[in-house]
């Protein structure tokens, strides 16, 4: 085989690797509910450590939400991931598509930024969009 050729596999297998994994993970995130209690999935690290929410607190469970086609439970479980996901994924395609640098320092300091204050945020007391928990 010729380099290019085993590269081309590498990266075929690869990405065929990643999509029946993320497949497996979609399929568990939408069978199981990460709204009760028991599911089995690690808990996120800063919020089991500070109590805080992170800003990618309540992001299994705005999956599982979409899975179901429940929009508005995903916006009150994570709206920043929910909006900065696909924005985050345009902003790459159109950055690819022109043939620049897709992400740049203004773009990190854009999105540190923006992580930040959606943390500060979901943090206020009464904030009304917080990951959801059901008893029982």
């Amino acid at each position: 085989m010729a380099p290019s050729t085993t590269a081309a596999t590498t990266r075929r297998t690869a990405a065929l690797g990643t999509g029946i994994v993320l497949a497996g993970a979609l399929a568990y995130i939408g069978l199981a509910d990460p709204h009760r209690p028991g599911f089995l999935f690690p808990p996120c690290p800063f919020h089991t450590l500070t109590g805080l929410y992170c800003p990618g607190c309540g992001g299994l469970r705005m999956t599982h939400d979409l899975l179901h086609g429940d929009l508005v439970a995903a916006a009150t479980d994570n709206l920043f991931l929910l909006l900065g996901i696909p924005a985050l994924i345009a902003w790459v395609l159109v950055r690819r598509h022109r043939g620049r640098r897709v992400l740049t320092a203004p773009a990190f300091i854009v999105i540190a930024i923006t992580a930040l204050t959606w943390t500060i945020a979901r943090n206020l007391p009464g904030f009304p969009l917080v990951p959801s928990l059901l008893s029982g």
